[in-house]
């Protein structure tokens, strides 16, 4: 008896490519996506041999997607996204408008019609998702405040490319395609459509989402089934974001990227986020593969040209724009280096928006090819591109007074005020982070009627606790200017809740060496960071993820209490 297999055939080869070419790049010094790039051109129809399944491929690389979303949701708070709102929804719509103005000029030197050239700007305007997790993840700044800016520019760009996928059928006539032309009420009531089904999804997962979810998983967690508790994390990312496209028109990444947020609400976040992770990774892997497949290498060779003009536009515009716009915010060089690099590429929307037009009429297949050749060679690039950012700003910091005075422009919020009670100067406490963790904690200092001071990147959120009465100084506590402002050299106290081990090391250095007789207390959301931390005796390592911001709060006061404070 035949099966029809290739769902299996797809895997089998997208996986063994992947590893062979992988390892090769590796071994050459390069990202090993660019050897699962290279895996998906030579399994894809543009090549001669085997030829996997394309339609099986992306099926596969939006599970990838969705759990991607989903992982970053799990480490990304709603109190998080509201606090770059700021930045990210002025800056994603600026950069957006930009990159679309670059590709419709682009276009219109090519002959193209305005309507092609306008949504193969918007194709070259929204970032990938997944390039910029890969490369958040492996550098350790996803939780950083510069991560957090980058992952929710992401976002909004995100949820406006949804509002083109929605709006674009019924404007198809408009832009010139053979679609008969929608009528203004048409127009008025998609888009009050498209805001409603949104905002009614929105709605849903932050009240009836932030209660189920976690609810859903103390259930699981108390059968004391690993299996169970890992399906219904699995479950629970890839059913709600099928259910927000079903029923809300909102995009898989979109629906999973809120499922993961909801779902942080709960106690078992840390572990949902290393149960999802070996999944995440194989399936991101299948993303890269799955690019590689629809790319025609033909097109290099017979349009260089072109093809080098979107991949300046992608790296050069895009880039130059957002590190205008992140500098114009009065944000450092080095955040505004930062997020620049993250929008330096182009993914998964991009060809989504662009397949819609083909399908429209809007999108001819040469701009299909120059948009797949400009993401292929600008999410191999984009790794080099983040390698960069040291060198670069070192380079600047030593030969440009502008970009000195860019990175250390004047901070209202950086320094504490002048007014600020001796109490919290001598003998205080310093709480490094704001997130979940360091806001249960510093609950705990402020019953206790304990004096203490917070060191936190995100400003909005210093300027929020400003407002509160607490004292707090803005900065990344690893220059140990943030940590001096906070008065650490007659501190008590330093408690770190960043889970980031080479910048805590940098930390606790710079605390012993202006305190040498400190306590310091440090969280690790890993066994293994955990363990790193106690091996090299940098402080008392809490590792719980339960009872973590608890325990270091009981420990905290416990000593307090020994001390007489």
């Amino acid at each position: 008896m035949e099966h029809n297999i290739s769902l299996i055939t797809t895997l089998a080869a997208g996986f063994g490519m992947a590893l062979i070419f992988g390892l090769i790049a590796e071994r050459l010094k390069l990202p090993a996506l660019v050897g699962y790039l290279i895996a998906g051109i030579l399994i894809g129809p543009a090549t001669p041999g085997f030829v996997a399944d394309t339609h099986i491929a992306g099926q596969l690389a939006e599970i990838g997607v969705m759990l991607l979303m989903f992982g970053v949701g799990l480490h990304f708070s709603i109190g998080d996204l509201l606090a770059v709102k700021r930045i990210a929804v002025p800056g994603a719509v600026v950069q957006m408008s930009i990159a679309t103005l670059l590709g419709m000029a682009a276009s219109w030197g090519w002959g193209w019609p305005w309507g092609q050239g306008l949504l193969f700007g918007l194709s070259l305007s929204c970032a990938s998702t997944v390039v910029l997790l890969k490369a958040l993840e492996s550098r350790g700044l996803l939780d950083s405040m510069n991560g957090r800016i980058a992952v929710g520019w992401l976002v909004v760009e995100d949820l406006a490319t949804v509002m083109v996928l929605v709006l674009l059928p019924p404007l198809a006539g408009i832009l010139g395609s053979d679609v008969v032309a929608a009528t203004d009420q048409a127009i008025g009531f998609t888009i009050a459509k498209t805001l409603l089904e949104v905002g009614v999804f929105i709605g849903l997962m932050l009240i009836v989402g932030r209660k189920l979810i976690p609810w859903l998983l103390w259930q699981v967690a108390g059968t004391g089934s690993r299996e169970l508790f890992t399906l219904s994390v699995v479950a629970a990312a890839i059913g709600i974001a099928f259910g927000a496209a079903k029923l809300f028109s909102v995009s898989f990444a979109l629906g999973a990227f809120f499922a993961g947020m909801v779902m942080r609400e709960s106690e078992f976040s840390h572990r949902a986020a290393s149960e999802s992770l070996p999944l995440r990774d194989a399936f991101s892997v299948l993303f890269f593969v799955s690019v590689g497949m629809l790319v025609d290498p033909a097109i290099l060779l017979e349009k260089p040209l072109q093809v080098f003009g979107v991949v300046a536009i992608v790296m050069f515009g895009k880039t130059l724009a957002a590190l205008a716009i992140v500098i114009l915010f009065r944000y450092p060089l080095n955040t505004a280096l930062t997020v620049a690099a993250s929008l330096a590429q182009i993914g998964e929307f991009s060809f989504i928006l662009a397949g819609l037009g083909q399908t429209l009429g809007l999108m001819s297949v040469e701009g299909m090819n120059y948009i797949l050749a400009g993401a292929l060679i600008s999410i191999a690039l984009n790794p080099l591109v983040f390698s960069a950012i040291d060198p670069l700003r070192r380079w600047a910091l030593d030969n440009s007074a502008l970009a000195r005075e860019l990175e250390q422009r004047g901070d209202p919020f950086a320094e504490l005020p002048t007014t600020t009670e001796r109490k919290y100067l001598e003998n205080q406490v310093v709480l490094v982070g704001y997130g979940r963790v360091g806001k249960r904690i510093a609950e705990t200092l402020v019953s206790r009627k304990i004096p203490f001071v917070v060191a936190e990147q995100n400003r909005e959120q210093v300027e929020r606790l400003r407002q509160q009465g607490i004292p707090a100084v803005s900065g990344d506590a690893a220059d140990p200017s943030v940590l001096i402002q906070a008065h650490i050299a007659d501190a008590a106290t330093l408690v770190i809740t960043l889970p980031d081990p080479i910048n805590v090391r940098q930390m606790v250095e710079t605390a012993r060496t202006l305190n040498p007789d400190i306590e310091i207390l440090l969280r690790a959301d890993s066994e293994a960071a955990s363990e790193l931390l106690r091996n090299e005796q940098l402080g008392t390592v809490f590792f719980a993820e339960e009872e973590l911001a608890k325990g270091m709060a009981n420990h905290l006061l416990g000593r307090l209490s020994q001390n007489g404070v």
